[in-house]
């Protein structure tokens, strides 16, 4: 089973017909489940997803780019 690691929740809101009536709506969290390399599995954010991806291509461009000038 994947472990949630963030804290996003549903929010709650209304949707309004033409007549005004409302009725209750929830706009539920993009949450992906994605295996790290030890084979853990967890479910996180599409934002947060896209954001460690960005991350970690910029610390293996750093540690290239030390890798080449050592």
């Amino acid at each position: 089973m994947a472990v949630k690691v963030t804290n996003k929740t549903p929010l709650f809101g209304n949707r309004r017909s033409h007549a005004c009536n409302a009725t209750r709506h929830a706009q539920k969290p993009n949450l992906q489940k994605v295996t790290l390399s030890d084979g853990t599995s967890i479910k996180i954010s599409a934002r947060e997803l896209r954001t460690l991806k960005r991350i970690s291509n910029n610390v293996e461009e750093i540690d290239n780019n030390v890798d080449v000038a050592a």
